[in-house]
């Protein structure tokens, strides 16, 4: 049988899933009357906002020439948060199709995946989709990708996804261009990599696999590399897209390998699936996985409601098996309750973990302000690592903060280039380069701490440049910064959640922010309530709330004016003293509405 191992790469909305579902329709993978569009994209979440969260393989059968030939396709995600879920798709194939929108020209994330797959060598087949659209710009993209590849201008497949021209030329491409697998000799070592895993509730932990060499059948024993976990196969087989039994996976071959497994951290992403006997070898050398994936972003997750504190853990422990580079660890706030601190990619990330929260396990969240993870040197020599301001130890202690800074690449049409540049400008930035592609677009790269891309950048570099920009960013190691935990009072209490770690020179502005804001959301209490933002106990901003009247003279009438004022002088002492020992309960939307910008 002819093999060929291919992903789909491209930055988001290009026409990764629509060129998916014509594969399909034109190898009869799924029958015309059961299409519909992003096939591949099974997630009600994927559906509704047209991208790709979770990378889905699909085997095809083709017929070529007389020859038959099974292709095993990879759709993955094209938004930076998810560059993770390429990667490991990558580590499964031996080519990738490079689409690029013929409207909207090479993008950010066009370059980041195309970098990804240069690294595992593999073969390149550059493809413009949507050559169709009135505005496609089809001349001028095609000699772009033609100068970042190095190659011919002819090279370059030109089609449209949608209507299906040009299509079957791509097929015939990949089989042309992609190299088979390599093929080992019978009695080979068995190995297979995971690249991906789901839980079943019947069959356990099911491992995605790419067979590299060896025979894997049903009943036989097999060993996780890693974790060492012993299982024996209870099903295999293929996607088609949906699971589909075989007898056997052979080398080459991509498919599915259902443990039996309930411990969803014995089978880890990257790890590699040999039999108990080649363990025992000493030469056995464990297939080369991707890089762990490590978390940028952390933010709070409470339940609004208490009780649901087992049903959060229950459900992100289940999202984990989804998606490896999940991370989250329990945690308790004064004015929050117990939660969790959870690890993710990016903002998108965050979005989606916290949307599918809601909708698959029905829980209503409170999340706190996303921030990064910081490293703290002491003045006795040890360095600790912090995920939130509340970690932040006192400043008498503290040699210095370290911050994570990123590599940042933005693509922009040169129209757009002043207005890009001038919203850097707002942020703390080291200029690097500016680099051409083409006579249209200009690639800007910086270096930024990555806290202060993780809130509104994107929706800011959008909005500045009608959305042509886009931006991709890796992570480049730790600079010394002048940080300083920045603190809120509420009536003289510390209110830990809405404490932050921020630029010296930016203290000010970001107190009398938060606290102007906090005086519109926190409801009117019987007494003055005073807000302020401190530093190290000194205060840089307060406002205050004035307290609820009550009219006490409404039972009278008439009378002489000193009963009156008696009164409101008695009422006035009450509120003083009420000053000084009252406190304030926040109700839940005070934190929610502090948690949006």
């Amino acid at each position: 049988m002819n093999i060929r191992n291919f992903v789909i790469i491209a930055h988001i909305d290009h026409g990764k899933s629509t060129l998916a579902d014509r594969f399909l329709e034109l190898t009869g993978t799924v029958e015309k009357r059961k299409m519909h569009e992003q096939y591949l994209d099974t997630m009600e979440l994927e559906q509704e906002r047209g991208i790709t969260i979770k990378l889905q393989p699909v085997r095809m059968n083709y017929n070529y020439q007389g020859e038959d030939y099974m292709l095993n396709l990879i759709d993955t995600p094209g938004h930076v948060d998810f560059t993770y879920e390429v990667s490991r798709s990558l580590a499964a194939v031996e080519g990738a199709i490079l689409l690029v929108d013929a409207s909207k020209g090479i993008q950010a994330q066009t370059l980041a995946n195309l970098h990804l797959a240069q690294q595992q060598k593999l073969v390149i087949i550059p493809v413009l989709n949507k050559i169709d659209l009135p505005n496609a710009r089809t001349a001028q993209v095609r000699e772009e990708l033609s100068y970042l590849l190095g190659v011919e201008p002819e090279e370059i497949l030109e089609i449209s996804a949608k209507s299906g021209q040009g299509v079957e030329e791509v097929l015939k491409k990949v089989i042309a261009k992609v190299p088979a697998p390599a093929m080992t000799t019978d009695g080979a070592e068995l190995k297979a990599l995971i690249f991906d895993s789901t839980f079943d509730t019947y069959k356990g932990v099911i491992a995605y696999v790419r067979v590299f060499s060896g025979s894997f059948k049903q009943t036989m024993p097999i060993v996780a590399y890693a974790s060492r976990a012993k299982a024996d196969v209870l099903e295999i087989g293929y996607f088609s897209p949906g699971l589909v039994e075989s007898k056997i996976l052979g080398p080459g071959e991509i498919g599915y390998i259902a443990t039996g497994l309930k411990d969803p951290g014995l089978i880890r992403v990257g790890d590699t699936i040999t039999g108990p006997a080649m363990l025992e070898k000493h030469s056995f050398k464990a297939l080369a996985g991707y890089k762990e994936p490590r978390p940028m972003v952390f933010a709070s997750f409470f339940p609004v409601e208490g009780e649901a504190y087992d049903l959060l853990k229950d459900a992100l422990s289940k999202l984990k098996l989804t998606d490896a580079s999940l991370i989250y660890e329990p945690e308790s706030s004064a004015g929050l309750g117990r939660g969790f601190r959870v690890g993710f990619l990016g903002m998108l990330h965050v979005e989606i973990i916290s949307e599918r929260l809601h909708r698959e396990f029905n829980l209503n969240l409170i999340i706190s302000t996303p921030s990064v993870e910081y490293l703290v040197d002491l003045k006795n020599g040890e360095q600790v690592s912090i995920r939130s301001a509340a970690m932040l130890p006192d400043p008498s202690r503290v040699e210095a903060v370290l911050e994570p800074i990123v590599a940042l690449e933005i693509l922009t049409p040169i129209t757009y280039l002043g207005g890009v540049m001038e919203l850097i400008a707002t942020y703390r930035n080291t200029y690097q380069a500016t680099e051409y592609i083409g006579k249209e677009t200009a690639l800007l790269k910086y270096d930024m701490p990555l806290s202060e891309i993780v809130t509104d950048f994107y929706d800011r570099l959008k909005s500045v440049s009608s959305g042509y920009a886009s931006m991709s960013y890796e992570p480049k190691g730790v600079t010394r910064n002048d940080l300083i935990r920045l603190d809120v009072l509420i009536a003289g209490d510390l209110v830990e959640p809405f404490s932050r770690i921020v630029p010296r020179e930016k203290a000010y502005l970001e107190g009398r922010a938060m606290v102007t804001k906090l005086k519109e959301v926190v409801p009117p209490q019987m007494f003055e309530v005073s807000i302020q933002a401190a530093i190290g106990g000194k205060v840089i901003a307060a406002e205050s709330i004035r307290a609820k009247r009550k009219d006490v003279t409404q039972h009278m009438y008439g009378g002489d004016i000193t009963r009156r004022q008696k009164l409101w002088k008695k009422q006035k002492a009450g509120k003083e003293r009420m000053k000084e020992t009252g406190r304030v309960n926040l109700p839940q939307e005070v934190f929610l509405k502090m948690l949006k910008r």
